[in-house]
């Protein structure tokens, strides 16, 4: 009986020096030494011009993480997005509606929004009302989100998270009461409604590398980084094994299939 089944072992390697390669990342940024620079995503300067003209108008905000659960990898990155665009709304004394579908998401939301405007120190300025927990129906949501954005001035509209149908409903809405809109899922067959209809779009994975650059937060700085990594070392793997295969060299194949 072998330890290790016949075909899985150069996959195990691999497996090993990714998960080796994270922790590594993890540590370093720990300790504050040098890890690889996270390249800012262009919608990023968007965020601080939405608030910045919402700040101008005397207008709100309007932030939703989506429809995804707390167990939502999209929904962990929205909530770390959330923290910035609260700390900035709270440093520029712009009103945040933050609304949720998902009432673990909301309680969630509402202590990242708080401690916000606790680290500005303005925590009397904190309105636990402006999160708001409205439906757990998808399209009741939906519904509660365009009331919000019609009645309360709402003139910058971020949507970053796990959307389904309910994406061109919130886009649309905002396009049409002039908001200046800044979207992101990694949800593809919702991006085109994205790219479509709001101002900026932030594109798959462009909003865990949003997360991570906003934050700075170890773990997932390392993650992200690992994760570069393994696509890079993949794609490398592809075109050295197509170029073998072409000159009629099979050694990487056998050696993948050990």
């Amino acid at each position: 009986m072998t330890l290790i089944k016949p075909g899985l072992v150069a996959t195990l390697v691999l497996e090993l020096a990714f998960c080796i390669s994270v922790v590594m990342l993890i540590t370093r940024a720990r300790k504050g030494l040098k890890v690889p620079t996270i390249r800012k995503v262009a919608g990023l300067d968007a965020l601080d011009e939405a608030i910045g003209r919402a700040t101008e108008m005397g207008a709100t905000v309007h932030y939703s993480p989506g429809i995804g659960a707390v167990d939502n990898a999209q929904t962990l990155a929205a909530m770390s997005i959330l923290g910035y665009v609260a700390k900035t709304c709270a440093k520029y004394d712009t009103r945040l509606i933050q609304t949720n579908r998902n009432n673990v998401v909301y309680s969630i939301a509402e202590e990242i929004v708080k401690q916000a405007y606790a680290e500005v120190g303005k925590s009397d300025a904190f309105n636990p009302d402006d999160v708001r927990f409205l439906s757990e129906d998808q399209f009741g949501y939906a519904s509660g989100c365009v009331g919000i954005m019609h009645r309360e001035k709402v003139r910058a509209n971020i949507l970053i998270g796990a959307f389904w149908a309910e994406s061109l409903i919130f886009a649309e809405v905002g396009a049409q009461i002039g908001s200046i809109q800044i979207a992101g899922t990694a949800n593809t067959h919702q991006i085109p409604f994205f790219i479509a209809a709001c101002d900026y779009a932030l594109l798959g994975e462009e909003i865990y590398a949003a997360s991570a650059y906003l934050t700075r937060e170890p773990v997932l700085m390392g993650c992200l980084i690992g994760q570069d990594w393994g696509k890079m070392a993949g794609v490398l793997l592809v075109v050295v094994g197509a170029v073998m295969a072409t000159m009629k060299n099979n050694a990487l194949r056998d050696l993948l299939n050990k």
